[in-house]
């Protein structure tokens, strides 16, 4: 089922917390909200399920509109489901009677049948403190999903969660969902987390949407430097354009599009740079970053500025070495400004 949103404003006090959005969900899709701590992406998601009223503009989830001018429908009536950053389970009940919470007795099927799809039937008797936390994240999960909601709702879902579990189970999340085909909306400020489980996501900065795509365009072409540098390591670097090309002092970009010709600002991702052992060169490695299939390193540049370049960990090279930084042969770079 679809979700979209029309002109949604929401304010408190003097601080406007959603300002303006327009979006649409696809049904089926798996679509993230990334942005930083207080830029609203959570006052949006508790606006899509109603525990928030709009100021202004419509919510419509399935073609139906759930808020706007005259209109407020409660979150009762929604069918949305939604896994809170807590899990919000009730420590006195069971796992499958969480599950099975506001369920009508007809309907308790549905609770086993959810336990079944996130894997826990085999612990429909235990207590959540009996629980791992990514137990936990998946009984919320099923407790989502049991009543059959048109659409699925996370909030902030794997921040509590060490970064080894919380890696294996967002694979998991996103299979069951899948699974379930269920329309599905995250906020989360993780970075690899939405650009990894997201068949689109839209950026978000002080209440309203920067740039709206697919992973991979996001990434590759942010709308601003502030969106390149939020998604992703990056170096905001100045030449000149002529034509397709821009020069600068590390070399000579491609770029995609036509940039205006003179002074522009290139959003060059580490991968898009290359080293080579030379010496005098043109940098130095100054501090390396081991992160066991790659390695990023910082480069100080023979013009005083620090470079960051990405390498998979193949080939090694050490702090104090002198190298010659370059353009990779394939970069490609946005213009940002």
């Amino acid at each position: 089922m679809s979700v979209s949103l029309q002109g949604v404003r929401r304010s408190f006090g003097l601080t406007r917390a959603v300002e303006g959005v327009d979006l649409t969900v696809h049904p089926g899709e798996l679509f993230a909200v990334l942005g930083p701590s207080g830029c609203g992406k959570t006052t949006l998601l508790r606006l899509i399920a109603g525990f928030e009223r709009p100021d202004a503009g419509t919510v419509e989830v399935a073609g139906q509109e759930m808020a706007g001018p005259g209109v407020f429908v409660p979150p009762e009536r929604r069918r949305i489901g939604m896994v809170f950053q807590d899990y919000a389970l009730f420590p006195h009940l069971t796992v499958e009677r969480n599950v099975a919470f506001g369920l009508a007795r007809r309907e308790r099927a549905q609770a086993k049948a959810s336990l079944e799809l996130v894997g826990l039937q085999h612990k429909a008797g235990r207590y959540p403190h009996e629980l791992s936390g990514g137990e936990r994240q998946r009984v919320a999960l099923a407790r989502a999903l049991a009543p059959g909601p048109a659409v699925v709702l996370l909030d902030e879902p794997f921040s509590s969660l060490d970064a080894s579990l919380r890696a294996e189970l967002r694979r998991e999340v996103e299979l069951i969902l899948r699974e379930a085909g269920t329309t599905t909306l995250l906020v989360t400020h993780d970075q690899e987390e939405a650009l990894s489980l997201a068949d689109r996501l839209a950026v978000m900065r002080d209440g309203r949407l920067v740039q709206v795509g697919p992973p991979e365009e996001v990434y590759a072409r942010p709308a601003d430097r502030w969106a390149a540098q939020f998604v992703g390591e990056v170096n905001l670097i100045r030449g000149m354009a002529r034509g397709q090309a821009v020069q600068t002092e590390i070399g000579t970009f491609d770029v995609a599009g036509d940039p205006p010709a003179g002074t522009v600002h290139l959003a060059v991702r580490p991968e898009q740079l290359a080293i080579r052992l030379d010496d005098p060169g043109n940098a130095e490695v100054v501090e390396r970053e081991f992160r066991g299939h790659d390695v990023l390193y910082r480069l100080m540049h023979e013009n005083g500025r620090m470079v960051l370049v990405q390498l998979p960990s193949v080939e090694l090279f050490e702090v104090g070495q002198r190298v010659f930084v370059r353009p990779a042969p394939s970069a490609v770079a946005p213009v940002v400004g």
